[in-house]
């Protein structure tokens, strides 16, 4: 097996990894999803916009965490043949989550290196594991190309027709 298709595979892996570990701490309301989503509501509130990341939010940490979830599946799924023409989909939702992330990690009082319960920062870790997810699913996009331009060019054919 060549490194061009081992390496879909790795990427994969990662990314579910990323997302699957974290789906601890954001459906067991631990301390550390408490701070990150109570500074991004506390945030959002300032901006007129409270209770977004409260846990009812749209944007809480199930919501978040459900979305990764279904990005890993899919993602996992994928791996089987029969179903790698749905890993652009799962690339796509794992692209839009984490961008999201690295959005308030840069542009929120989050920050880049987030305060952990015992009152030590992560060093950026967080935020790193976001980049790498994020150029993870950029790399399954520009791999899988053909095969969204085909797609797309299909659609757009079945369009012209109807």
């Amino acid at each position: 097996m060549s490194i061009l298709r081992k390496a879909p595979i790795a990427l994969v892996l990662f990314i579910s990894f990323v997302f699957v570990q974290s789906l601890f701490f954001k459906f067991t309301d631990s301390p550390e999803t408490q701070y990150i989503f109570g500074t991004l509501n506390e945030w959002a509130g300032g901006l007129g916009l409270p209770g977004v990341f409260a846990p009812n939010g749209i944007a809480s940490q199930y919501v978040v965490g459900t979305a990764e979830l279904i990005a890993s599946g899919v993602l996992l799924t994928s791996l089987s043949s029969r179903f790698r023409i749905i890993r652009p989909l799962g690339a796509l939702l794992a692209l839009g989550v984490i961008s999201g992330a690295i959005f308030f990690h840069l542009f929120t009082p989050l920050g880049v290196s987030v305060l952990n319960t015992d009152g030590t920062r992560d060093g950026g870790l967080l935020f790193g594991m976001a980049c790498g997810v994020w150029a993870s699913a950029a790399a399954l996009l520009w791999i899988d190309r053909d095969l969204i331009r085909s797609f797309l060019q299909g659609s757009a054919a079945q369009r012209a027709v109807v």
